[in-house]
């Protein structure tokens, strides 16, 4: 968990962070963890996540 909150703080540092989406779930997160370390989506399991990912490129057309 603490290597995913290092993702989204290296991206910052990149200058990428508005760029990219960060996603993080699974059983040890939550929402919560999420809004915490600043990523952008929290699913609960790999098919959600492939649904949000999906929602995130029709967001950007």
């Amino acid at each position: 968990m603490g290597v995913m909150e290092e993702v989204v703080k290296k991206a910052e540092e990149a200058g990428i962070r508005d760029k990219v989406k960060i996603m993080v779930g699974g059983a040890p997160v939550d929402e919560a963890f999420c809004k915490k370390i600043g990523a952008d989506c929290y699913t609960p399991d790999a098919a959600s996540a492939a649904d949000a990912a999906v929602q995130f490129c029709l967001a950007m057309q």
